[in-house]
């Protein structure tokens, strides 16, 4: 029997089978977790994908990119140990799903997409759904966002060889950097690194595939 909530909202009930694929897979942070629970990830893909939005896989998004699959945004949410507290900057914005999840979650959140459509639509989103505690800029994620520093989190939703140098200086003593590193068709691993008076100390996390940071 369908129940008066899922009525209202026919995505309800694959939101919440998705939120506990993520759990059964790992994820134990009930922030995250409570996080991918309420975001509507059927707002960020096109019409035509919706019935496809709770499937834990990618999904194209437009510019030759694509929505990250849920589990390895809660992943990146958890590894970056995100707090209502938390000021985060996001890197590879895209559709802006990843940038409402960490909103759920912190104070502040600035994402950072190169790719001007992307970023427009990713902004026009987020206000509409009401997450005015995000920022969505158009611009060089390698190059971070300077005004804004320091971020307690920085999440990178694209591949670099090295973690950029700019981000490492934008980020908080004590602040965590989570980033894809590796080339675009040879293995990729998740890093978390963590800044400590002033050294940076680095934590593999496991195999990933993302696109290149441009």
């Amino acid at each position: 029997m369908t129940s008066r909530a899922e009525q209202a909202d026919p995505f309800l009930a694959a939101r919440r089978a998705m939120a506990e694929l993520v759990r059964a897979r790992g994820v134990r942070d009930p922030l995250v977790l409570d996080a991918m629970g309420r975001v509507p990830r059927e707002r960020f893909v096109s019409p035509s994908l919706a019935g496809r939005a709770y499937d834990d896989g990618p999904l194209p998004i437009g510019g030759g990119q694509t929505i990250s699959q849920p589990y390895v945004v809660a992943l990146m949410a958890e590894a970056a140990r995100l707090t209502p507290a938390s000021r985060v900057l996001e890197v590879g914005g895209g559709c802006g799903y990843a940038a409402a999840v960490y909103a759920a979650i912190a104070s502040e959140v600035v994402s950072i997409e190169q790719d001007a459509a992307l970023a427009a639509g990713a902004a026009g989103r987020l206000a509409a759904l009401g997450f005015a505690n995000v920022t969505v800029a158009h611009g060089d994620g390698a190059a971070g966002w300077p005004e804004k520093a320091p971020f307690d989190a920085i999440l990178v939703a694209a591949a670099a060889i090295e973690p950029p140098p700019a981000l490492l200086d934008q980020l908080a003593d004590g602040g965590r950097l989570v980033i894809p590193v590796g080339p675009e068709w040879g293995r990729q691993e998740l890093l978390r690194v963590k800044r400590e008076n002033g050294s940076f100390r680095k934590e593999p996390l496991g195999g990933v595939r993302f696109v290149p940071l441009l």
